[in-house]
């Protein structure tokens, strides 16, 4: 061999020796590259589940029926409570307002009857010493009866007096029955024993009576 061929052999194996060469620096560059792809890929997946999902899980948790079911409860439970204690407030003002109205009424009743009371305890106050001190008692009771009875009238209250009457269940109480031959007697009042009162249409006390029965 010349020393042409030896330059020639020199020179293809220096080529060689690059292209050995070229090729592992591709080869390492692709596997770089690759690495650096699949780590990229990696972090890709791990971003993803770090983001939100478009708020979607808020918006979950705001649609879950269980949720809107609770807040609807606790809705409903405070506005029953407020209602329950407007009503309690409402019925105790009420209450107070009717207690006040009816001592209102009492007491005005009772101012009414403090005039004939006056009236009768100067009458038992009189001495019966003479005619003339009788006859003063007996006009002074009178004259009470009738300051009472005006007063009573005032108020709505009327006498139940059924005398003659046919008796009513509804306003009298029979105390004995009476007998009687005349039919036509039958079931009427023969003897008051205690007037009734009613107050307004409504029956205070009922009249105490006797009732003809015939056999």
């Amino acid at each position: 061999m010349n020393s042409q061929d030896e330059h020639n052999g020199e020179e293809v194996g220096r080529e060689a020796d690059a292209g050995e060469f070229g090729g592992h620096e591709e080869t390492r560059q692709g596997e770089d590259d690759s690495g650096t792809g699949e780590a990229q890929r990696a972090e890709g997946l791990h971003g993803d589940e770090n983001v939100p999902d478009g708020g979607a899980g808020a918006e979950g948790v705001g649609e879950d029926p269980l949720v809107e079911l609770a807040a609807e409860r606790d809705r409903l439970r405070d506005q029953h409570l407020r209602l329950a204690a407007d009503f309690d407030n409402y019925r105790k003002r009420t209450e107070d307002r009717l207690r006040q109205g009816w001592d209102r009424a009492q007491a005005d009743l009772v101012s009414r009857l403090l005039d004939p009371l006056d009236d009768l305890l100067r009458v038992t106050a009189l001495e019966p010493e003479n005619k003339s001190s009788v006859d003063s008692i007996v006009e002074g009771v009178d004259l009470v009866e009738r300051k009472f009875f005006r007063v009573l009238g005032d108020a709505g209250v009327e006498v139940v007096d059924p005398a003659g009457e046919a008796f009513d269940p509804n306003t009298m109480e029979a105390m004995m029955r009476v007998p009687t031959e005349a039919e036509e007697d039958d079931d009427t009042v023969a003897m008051v024993f205690q007037r009734g009162y009613t107050l307004r249409g409504v029956l205070i006390r009922p009249a105490r009576v006797s009732v003809f029965k015939s056999d």
